[in-house]
């Protein structure tokens, strides 16, 4: 897809991979009727059958680059490569993930923030690259923020996980190398707030999960990290995600944050819905619908 304008902001797509899971794994409880529901609006044959179980939740996972005020900003950075991680889709990857930065004509060395919606291993994997068997900083001249609470769990947590060995892979070492930045989860990141970029709290799918927002002279842009992660879920929101950490919080951010976005004139940038991924929140009778934006 080619780049979103929206007023002084220009954002951009970098895509790493898609991956798939079993419908009733992912999110048990959707129905045949939920899945028709949605097809009227959305309907990729690759993942959706009559039932359930027929069908699959295909994530996208990529990154999206923001420009604005002369700025590079990114946002999540995916799985990375030559990553021990205990899922065979995400463990040892050499994707050409790098490669998407060349397509847009920015560096990795021109990006000067980096800013994850949470700590998570497939938001945080390409914080870092390897480099003579040592994990160093992909975007070397950028900061990195990372959530208060999100830090703080995954550093006194004594869990074997894939987001434990994220955070040591690919969080410490940025932390090592002077580069990154611990903050709140309700802060402006750049200029101020309704009117730059900032963060606002999205608890629940994590202790620290936040949601990132921005908007210079035009509509704004939410980026929702893991909040949402399929369109199914605008029409269950109600529904446990099998990686939601506090299910009733998460569940209740998930219903804010899209009545929020069906409300006001808002661009959204799931972390892994796939096609061209960018769109705007309709309100559906007592539930949500999702316009893609053209690709």
């Amino acid at each position: 897809m080619g780049p979103v304008d929206l007023g002084k902001l220009r954002v951009h797509k970098i895509f790493e991979l898609d991956s798939g899971v079993p419908m009733p794994v992912a999110l048990p409880g959707v129905t045949a009727a939920d899945l028709a529901r949605m097809k009227r609006w959305h309907d990729d044959p690759a993942e959706f059958a009559a039932t359930p179980e027929d069908s699959q939740m295909i994530f996208g996972v990529h990154s999206w680059l923001m420009e604005v005020d002369g700025l590079n900003i990114l946002i999540d950075t995916c799985d990375g490569n030559h990553k021990n991680r205990s899922i065979a889709d995400v463990h040892q990857l050499d994707t050409r993930y790098l490669d998407g930065f060349a397509a847009v004509g920015i560096a990795p060395e021109q990006i000067d923030l980096v800013l994850c919606t949470h700590l998570h291993f497939d938001h945080v994997g390409w914080n870092t690259r390897l480099d003579n068997g040592r994990w160093v900083p992909t975007f070397p001249n950028a900061r990195y923020l990372f959530s208060r609470r999100d830090f703080e769990h995954f550093r006194d947590t004594n869990e074997e996980s894939d987001h434990a060995a994220a955070f040591l892979d690919s969080i410490v070492p940025v932390m090592e190398a002077g580069l990154g930045e611990i903050v709140e989860a309700d802060i402006a990141v750049h200029r101020e707030i309704a009117d730059g970029v900032w963060l606002e709290p999205a608890f629940g799918h994590s202790p620290g999960c936040c949601t990132i927002h921005a908007r210079r002279e035009g509509p704004e842009a939410l980026f929702w990290g893991d909040v949402v992660h399929h369109p199914i879920q605008l029409v269950r929101p109600d529904l446990p995600f099998f990686f939601d950490m506090d299910i009733a919080a998460a569940s209740a951010t998930r219903r804010r944050v899209l009545e929020r976005a069906a409300d006001g004139d808002i661009t959204c940038f799931p972390a892994h819905f796939r096609s061209t991924s960018a769109g705007q929140v309709r309100r559906d009778g007592d539930v949500y619908r999702y316009e893609f934006v053209p690709g």
